[in-house]
């Protein structure tokens, strides 16, 4: 019945051990653009020399609507690498749909040629979903489509890695000051103690069902084990949380773990709003 789901699943985990083993140290990105190196994973753990802290400068944007943080946080990533003239508005028009997926946000960068990797733990939609609230009205409508946009973007040439990122992962990526990243968390579990600052309606509140939402992580002080991150739905401009909270929220059931690493170093260059 999940065909794409089970099948390509598994045959991309497959996949992806076999390439982690020949090149662990390398990813491959958008068609168009050049593959960019990751520091090497030998450099995990307590041996590591790392910066006490490291911030890429990130402008907050806010969402529009509820449904929306992802177009948010894709044009602060946009605004980072040098895009100019490009609004919530067209990154809307561009979808074309209101129901955003992570591989959605994939295509939109894909569009501007930014150089990026997506880390997800679930290759298209998950049928395992469909008992949770957030999910149970549009699921049905979008399994179809999401699986072929998965289809389609393995074969553009979208760069698909099928696995868990570790917050040390994370925090050496934001370290070498070369990326940054856009997360997939449930909102409750990060906002809990947010809810005064959250400007959106139909905020959940205390509602503790998964709740879906985006955020941009763009910095980490490893002396107060805390990340920096810009969230659209918050009115702070600089919002922190700690590693702890930011995993669980991640890790959290309906997330698949989904994170788009964006390169930054191309910052400087100048970049044109596509035609549609």
């Amino acid at each position: 019945m999940w065909p794409l789901y089970f099948l390509l699943n598994k045959i991309l985990k497959t996949d992806e051990e076999d390439a982690e083993e020949k090149d662990g140290d390398h990813m491959n990105v958008a068609v168009g653009c050049c593959p960019f190196e990751l520091p090497s994973d030998n450099l995990i753990g307590h041996e590591a020399m790392l910066p006490e802290s490291h911030f890429v400068q990130v402008p907050h944007i806010n969402q529009l609507f509820s449904w929306d943080c992802g177009l948010a946080c894709v044009l602060m990533a946009l605004t980072s690498v040098g895009v100019k003239d490009c609004s919530i508005q067209n990154l809307a028009e561009l979808c074309c749909t209101t129901s955003i997926w992570t591989v959605d946000l994939a295509y939109l960068l894909q569009k501007f040629s930014v150089r990026f990797s997506y880390y997800t733990v679930t290759f298209g939609a998950n049928p395992n979903y469909s008992g949770e609230t957030y999910y149970k009205e549009q699921l049905p409508n979008d399994l179809v489509r999401v699986d072929n946009l998965f289809q389609k973007a393995v074969e553009a040439g979208i760069d698909i890695r099928c696995r868990s990122i570790s917050k040390q992962e994370i925090a050496r990526w934001i370290f070498s000051g070369k990326y940054i990243a856009i997360a997939l968390v449930d909102q409750y579990k990060l906002s809990w103690s947010w809810v005064g600052d959250v400007i959106i309606p139909e905020f959940p509140g205390n509602d503790v069902g998964y709740t879906g939402h985006y955020v941009v992580i763009c910095g980490y002080d490893a002396e107060a084990d805390e990340f920096e991150i810009r969230d659209p739905a918050s009115s702070r401009k600089h919002d922190r949380v700690s590693s702890k909270s930011l995993e669980e929220a991640r890790k959290s059931f309906g997330t698949d773990e989904d994170l788009l690493l964006i390169s930054v170093e191309s910052r400087k260059q100048s970049y044109s709003y596509p035609v549609i």
